[in-house]
């Protein structure tokens, strides 16, 4: 899925709302944020890199789409999942946590609690709640989610580090900001809050976070 919103006008809005934040556009160049693909896969590939290095979390996967006999880009039905074999799973390398987080993303999804055609037409609220409702994602997965898979323009992650140390550097603040102040800080981006996510990262020379892992490990909602 696309952006929901003119990249160019997003950048337009926060470079003239934000002077500090249009220094650091004017060094980093264009806002370039890619879709990662459907609900299904991208919240179960968040799973997977849950509090893991990224090669680790990486080869668990590739062995487990193996397992399923499936590839990173076809993906796996939710069905499939849920008739593989758990020792099979397990051999691949999953832990028994995270194989039953991906257990009740897949049941969600196969009995249609849950629907890849039914997030597009949620507001960002809704998304959140949703999404969070599969065991071991948390709020900060399901806003990655609304940035880099439904393209939403109005995204704050304020439980992210990197969002934080960005707006640390960019506004010389002595410590890290808690979540109000960077509500605050962030008011004048407002309609386009997710561009001036993406360059609080950039601030600090990171392209994007892994989803799952990246700055903000979830909660344990087993």
């Amino acid at each position: 899925m696309s952006l929901t919103y003119d990249p160019h006008e997003a950048v337009a809005h926060v470079s003239a709302a934000d002077p500090r934040l249009a220094s650091i556009i004017e060094s980093v160049g264009p806002l370039t944020i890619e879709s990662r693909g459907t609900a299904f896969q991208t919240l179960g590939r968040a799973i997977f890199f849950q509090q893991l290095a990224g090669p680790a979390a990486r080869a668990i996967m590739g062995r487990t789409l193996k397992v399923l006999e499936t590839d990173e880009e076809r993906w796996y039905a939710p069905e499939e999942f849920l008739a593989a074999k758990e020792e099979d799973l397990r051999g691949a390398g999953l832990s028994r946590q995270k194989l039953v987080y991906l257990q009740d993303l897949s049941s969600k999804f196969a009995s249609g609690e849950l629907s890849n055609d039914d997030f597009p037409h949620l507001d960002d609220e809704e998304v959140i709640e949703k999404a969070s409702s599969v065991k071991g994602i948390g709020r900060w997965t399901a806003e990655m989610y609304l940035m880099f898979s439904l393209g939403r323009p109005d995204v704050l992650p304020v439980d992210d580090l990197g969002v934080r140390r960005g707006m640390q550097i960019t506004y010389d603040l002595s410590d890290m900001p808690k979540p109000a102040e960077m509500r605050e800080i962030a008011e004048p981006w407002r309609p386009y809050r997710s561009a001036g996510t993406w360059y609080m990262w950039r601030a600090l020379g990171i392209d994007v976070p892994e989803q799952g892992r990246g700055y903000k490990e979830e909660k344990d909602l087993a």
